[in-house]
């Protein structure tokens, strides 16, 4: 059964992901209700009300759930026991059970090795024997080790280069619930944003090739015919059959590695919206977050076809320290599309915003947004 526009959807999450998803509601007639431990947040700005709990407050969660038609989520951490007491209340997109696979970079890994899904070579590690033995086992060094759940941004992992020093990667990560990973020969790191729909109806965008700077993404630009049309189609296939697969109603992301053996490896799966996915504002037909709404609300999906080769580049607390940024510099050009996310504070490494441009090529999409965040910082 369809949620009709003028109802009122939750989200568990109040940051810029939030935010865009709240636009993307209110075009379509939507309510939005947001919910997270914090007041004054990016969603909560543009929301249509605000509530500030914790994600364990079972009696807040309840009376959220009731007070809203369906509920989506902004971010993967919430704790599987909030969408489940979601679920006795209200409609859930995506449900509990493709939260817990993507929390856990085990279940993770698991999932996708069970359903014969091409991933690097990994193991279950909980101490630097077990360890060694992994690295032992392989041709080719070095290694990740990763924490199994709350990390992101290079947060909770680090290279181990030799055997020996499998005692002290333990100690860098704080913690014995780890997953190792053999590294790869990386040509480039790709992304597709995927949506299914509850009749089973998918779409995506993509793929998006993404350059990162300190683990964080810092250019996102769509592939075009930077990768072969085979690795494009095969992307995409992939992306599909993990949203059928994992039966997911709502968005996907699907990180992948693209070797320079050229082999296709899955890399993390995110079951939201993607820094990778911002483009799609502008570059598709439908945007990943009005697609976002469209699965939560059970209407039928747009098509996420690419209007025209677009790049993005992520603004960071790092950009905008300093002397004031020059706006209307950065914005002289006539492709450029800022957005800012709503945080009073700018700090090193947090993302404040993004610019996006279109263009003929992705050559000069690419071009025209790392031109306009130079000017932002007054680098001519």
């Amino acid at each position: 059964m369809s949620i009709p526009p003028g109802s009122r959807i939750g989200v568990l999450g109040s940051g810029q992901l939030g935010r865009m998803f709240a636009m993307a509601a209110h075009r379509l007639g939507y309510h939005v209700h947001v919910f997270s431990p914090d007041s004054g947040t990016p969603a909560g700005q543009t929301a249509d009300c605000e509530i500030q709990a914790s994600y364990l407050d079972e009696d807040a969660i309840r009376q959220f759930a009731r007070s809203v038609e369906v509920v989506t989520i902004e971010f993967e951490n919430v704790p599987v026991s909030a969408i489940t007491t979601v679920a006795e209340w209200s409609q859930v997109a995506p449900g509990p059970h493709v939260l817990r696979v993507a929390q856990n970079r085990l279940r993770e890994k698991t999932f996708l090795s069970d359903a014969s899904l091409p991933t690097v070579q990994y193991r279950s590690v909980s101490d630097a024997e077990q360890l060694q033995d992994f690295m032992n086992d392989l041709d080719s060094l070095p290694v990740v080790l990763k924490s199994v759940e709350d990390g992101y941004d290079g947060k909770g992992q680090t290279i181990v280069s030799q055997p020996t020093d499998a005692a002290d990667a333990f100690q860098r990560i704080g913690t014995t619930d780890a997953l190792a990973e053999q590294m790869v020969d990386l040509q480039l790191e790709l992304s597709v944003v995927g949506a299914r729909s509850r009749t089973g109806e998918m779409e995506c965008f993509g793929p998006v090739i993404n350059h990162h700077e300190n683990h964080i993404l810092d250019i996102s630009v769509t592939a075009g015919d930077q990768l072969p049309d085979s690795v494009n189609a095969e992307a995409v296939e992939l992306t599909r059959k993990i949203l059928e697969q994992l039966d997911v109603v709502g968005i996907l992301t699907v990180e992948f590695f693209y070797t320079t053996e050229g082999k296709l490896l899955i890399n993390e799966l995110a079951p939201r919206p993607h820094n990778s996915g911002h483009l799609s504002i502008e570059a598709a037909v439908t945007s990943q977050f009005e697609q976002q709404v469209r699965t939560a609300c059970g209407l039928p999906l747009g098509s996420m076809a690419l209007r025209q080769p677009a790049a993005m580049a992520n603004l960071l607390g790092d950009h905008l320290l300093g002397e004031e940024p020059d706006w209307q510099s950065a914005l002289s050009g006539s492709d450029v599309k800022l957005h800012l996310y709503g945080k009073s504070e700018a700090r090193i490494g947090r993302k404040m915003g993004h610019l996006t441009a279109t263009a003929e090529s992705t050559a000069d999409a690419e071009s025209c947004v790392r031109n306009a965040r130079r000017r932002l910082q007054g680098a001519g």
